[in-house]
């Protein structure tokens, strides 16, 4: 029987692989309790491009005194690496959601960064 962590880490390694295949950069999220982290990731694997975090200074002001553990808080940082993407000259990506559902906070932070003008 596996535990609830290996099969979400079982799922994201499928989607790694898929992603892999297509050769393409990729968004990857990873979703704690208290925060919610983006990373746009080479498409070698080997370097972050972008990365941007509900535990960032500039990110956790415009929050205030609400925790980073909600969907408005995603969608903040949705916004935010959509942008520093765009400045490291990537405008489409591979949604890599790390076996999380595609839902609440995920689905925030993929939205608004959709909004911002990232493609996947």
């Amino acid at each position: 029987m596996l535990t609830k962590k290996e099969q979400r880490l079982r799922r994201s390694r499928q989607t790694r692989a898929r992603i892999a295949i297509q050769g393409a950069v990729r968004l990857t999220v990873f979703r704690s309790n208290l925060h919610i982290y983006a990373s746009v990731i080479s498409d070698d694997g080997q370097r972050v491009l972008a990365s941007a975090s509900t535990a960032e200074k500039e990110v956790r002001e415009q929050i205030g005194k609400d925790k980073g553990g909600n969907a408005t808080a995603a969608a903040l940082v949705g916004k935010r690496i959509a942008e520093k993407a765009k400045a490291a000259g990537v405008e489409k990506v591979a949604f890599d959601r790390s076996g999380f559902a595609y839902h609440g906070r995920v689905k925030a932070l993929a939205e608004a960064a959709r909004e911002a003008g990232l493609q996947f």
